[in-house]
């Protein structure tokens, strides 16, 4: 039987061993107040005077001084054929995964935790350094201000339909290989519906808008 390393109730802060400001963890723990930290986000944790729940992952960054110094909250996941990113969202039952630093300096890291996003079958919400990311549910309804930029990145083939964007995506096949759907813009509240895999991408000014969409009680 499978058995989750981190259980909560309310909302985790993933914190991985990217690029972060300490004002987007703070931001992060007031949504979602229990902390985990992907292996060397340990260390970016610690340095912030913050002590993570649990720390998991293959622990090839984090650093030996404060693996000893959280003992017990450190999980050892011994494989390679997934990221750090991917084991702390297998090992965590939560409502919904708040991720950030996982983004900003190298992009093999980041495409690869976009991929993770898109794979996950948690609800998941990424922080990057100007956008907030979720994999696009099937249907979703965004209360958003005019002007906003809407852009959705497909990981396979997908077909969508809108209301609310300068540019309608209906009648449109997109792919990562020919047509991506970045920089539209919302002329105010926007629906969409959409069959496959791809990534909706919105300024992080829109995290509120994002949260109420997929119906999170935040407080």
């Amino acid at each position: 039987m499978f058995h989750p390393i981190v259980n909560s109730p309310c909302g985790v802060t993933l914190l991985g061993a990217g690029a972060v400001k300490p004002q987007d963890v703070d931001e992060a723990l007031t949504i979602a107040p229990c902390l985990v930290a992907a292996d060397g986000g340990g260390d970016h944790a610690l340095a912030l005077g913050l002590r993570p729940e649990a720390v998991i992952g293959d622990l090839d960054s984090l650093s030996q001084t404060n693996r000893a110094l959280l003992g017990g909250r450190v999980h050892l996941i011994n494989e390679q054929d997934s990221t750090d990113f991917a084991k702390c969202l297998r090992m965590i039952e939560a409502p919904f995964v708040l991720a950030l630093a996982f983004t900003g300096l190298r992009l093999d890291h980041t495409l690869a935790a976009m991929s993770d996003v898109i794979r996950s079958t948690q609800i998941v919400v990424m922080l990057a350094e100007a956008e907030v990311i979720i994999r696009c549910p099937p249907q979703i309804a965004l209360d958003l201000a005019p002007g906003t930029r809407v852009s959705l990145f497909p990981f396979g083939p997908v077909t969508a339909r809108s209301t609310g964007l300068r540019w309608p995506l209906d009648g449109i096949t997109f792919a990562p290989d020919s047509r991506v759907g970045t920089s539209n813009e919302a002329l105010g509240a926007v629906e969409l519906s959409v069959e496959g895999s791809a990534l909706l991408m919105l300024p992080r000014e829109s995290l509120g808008a994002v949260l109420n969409a997929l119906g999170l009680n935040v407080g």
